[in-house]
């Protein structure tokens, strides 16, 4: 008697060109990977933010990362640590998405160039060169999204009301720390969005560019050459004839976790000037006319008001949420990629 095939089997999708349903499978197997993690993560990514938009501040809100937690649970309970969720959400998806897209595409683009058969194994600089170009690429879609999000994740904290409805009074005693949480009204993700158009134009969502490209584009290449490094290395000691798709799930997470690791320590500064440009209106406006920060007008601040250890802001708490979160995106990845690839 034949089996009954699965009907949420990959086999039983209509018949398309081997790389489109690569590129789908790319495309949702990144989705999905990126949306876990980024659950998980939020609260810390969200600390991070808070640490990095006070740096320019003559008088610190937070004394460093468990006091910035406590205080945000505090004041604004478990709503507070998820607060502008919906935006990194999206975020995540997009970035992972894009990411393992590109970085799947531009692997083919380097073998053709080196007129390499499509089967054939990459070197590590020609693997970190496809990271690279992928983190390139996903810059433009991140940078509009994390715009929102940073906003969002000051809102409680910012020295002005966020919306007509918000007496100066409140906003005010939000600066304060150590009040008592307090109930307001705070535009969501749709209305931030809109605000920046209305005042900026369409040009304002990719403020803050120079920071995520720089993240991005060397940060891919430490993510992914990082993963296959270690990844490769754990794999060759179980038998030097297995190949890169004979990861196995810890494998994966123990070679992810490393890439984290490496990806949000190399990259930090470059991501503390982006998050300080994103919140800078927000937490010290300096009106219409004043001119808009730039990506070196606000490392050279930074670096006036507290050195090289302003662009380490939050740091610690940034690279230990990163590893969990990194093992999470290719342990999830992995395995679909190993199930349903």
């Amino acid at each position: 008697m034949e089996a009954a095939s699965n009907p949420l089997s990959w086999d039983n999708i209509p018949s398309m060109p081997p790389s489109a349903m690569r590129a789908v499978k790319d495309i949702t197997f990144g989705s999905i990977a990126g949306m876990v993690s980024k659950v998980f993560e939020h609260p810390f990514d969200l600390t991070k933010v808070r640490l990095q938009s006070q740096v320019l501040d003559t008088t610190a809100r937070f004394n460093g990362p468990i006091d910035c937690l406590v205080k945000t649970w505090k004041n604004e309970g478990v709503r507070g640590l998820y607060r502008g969720l919906p935006a990194p959400i999206v975020a995540a998806m997009l970035e992972n998405a894009s990411l393992f897209l590109s970085y799947s595409e531009l692997q083919d683009v380097i073998r053709r160039i080196n007129s390499q058969p499509l089967s054939h194994d990459l070197s590590l600089p020609q693997l970190a060169l496809a990271g690279a170009g992928a983190g390139a690429i996903t810059s433009f879609l991140l940078t509009p999204v994390e715009l929102v999000k940073c906003k969002m994740q000051v809102q409680m904290i910012a020295p002005k009301p966020l919306s007509a409805s918000i007496p100066e009074s409140t906003a005010a005693a939000a600066l304060d720390s150590s009040v008592t949480p307090i109930s307001r009204s705070l535009p969501g993700p749709i209305a931030v969005l809109m605000s920046v158009i209305r005042t900026e134009g369409l040009r304002g969502l990719w403020l803050g560019q120079t920071g995520t490209l720089i993240r991005e584009c060397g940060g891919g290449a430490a993510w992914f050459a990082t993963k296959e490094f270690v990844g490769t290395k754990l794999i060759k000691q179980r038998g030097s004839e297995l190949t890169r798709k004979d990861i196995l799930p810890w494998e994966s997470a123990l070679s992810g976790a490393c890439a984290g690791g490496i990806f949000n320590f190399s990259m930090f500064p470059a991501d503390s000037i982006k998050s300080t440009m994103q919140t800078e209106e927000d937490l010290r406006p300096r009106g219409s006319n004043a001119p808009k920060p730039t990506f070196l007008g606000t490392a050279k601040a930074m670096y006036r008001a507290q050195g090289v250890k302003g662009f380490y802001a939050g740091c610690g708490i940034t690279v230990a949420r990163s590893i969990p979160s990194s093992a999470i995106i290719f342990l999830i990845y992995d395995g679909l990629s190993s199930r349903f690839g």
